[in-house]
Order: C-alpha cells, then structure tokens, then sequence
C-alpha cells in the first residue's frame, strides 16, 4: 500500500508534515491549494478515513497512525475555528520511499 506525506501550513505559519497510509489525499486535496479551516478538516476526514479503511481491508485493522494525524489535524484546527477567514495551504504532496 503506498503511503505519503502532504505537507500543510497553518494560519499561523507553522507547518505539519502530514502522513497518510494512502494516496487517497490526492483525490480529497489539491498541492498549492488554501482551504478555510472548516473544509480542510472535513476533507481530511474523508480522506484519512478512506485511507484507514483500507488498511483494515488488507490487514484486518484500522491505520492507528492515519487516525492519529486526523486527531492531530482536528486539534491544531481547533485554535483558528474562530478566526473566519484563516486558511490551511496543502503545500505539497511527499511520497515515501
């Protein structure tokens, strides 16, 4: 199963390296793409869900590490739901070796 990384900036500037057991973020978000805060979450939702269910389909399992980064991304969006129009950028997709 190929994993990857997309590598995120934060309103504030800080950036995440991201990981994802699929490459199904590709299909949810786009590189040099801003999201508001709201639609980022929501769309790493699907993805990272999409991402673990398929590891349960090959291993038997869910991904703890996908559901950990859609945790992680949930708190680090938490401090901005109240800034309207702060925006995460999808910067770039990394593919691991």
């Amino acid at each position: 199963m190929p994993e990857m990384r997309f590598l995120v900036r934060w309103p504030d500037g800080r950036r995440e390296n991201c990981y994802s057991p699929s490459l199904i973020v590709r299909d949810f978000l786009s590189e040099g793409a801003d999201y508001p805060i709201p639609e980022f979450v929501a769309l790493s939702q699907q993805a990272l869900t999409i991402a673990s269910e398929r590891v349960r389909a090959k291993y038997g399992h869910a991904c703890s590490l996908a559901l950990g980064q859609l945790a992680a991304i949930e708190s680090a969006a938490a401090k901005f739901f109240d800034q309207p129009h702060a925006r995460v950028t999808c910067e770039a997709f990394l593919m691991e070796d």
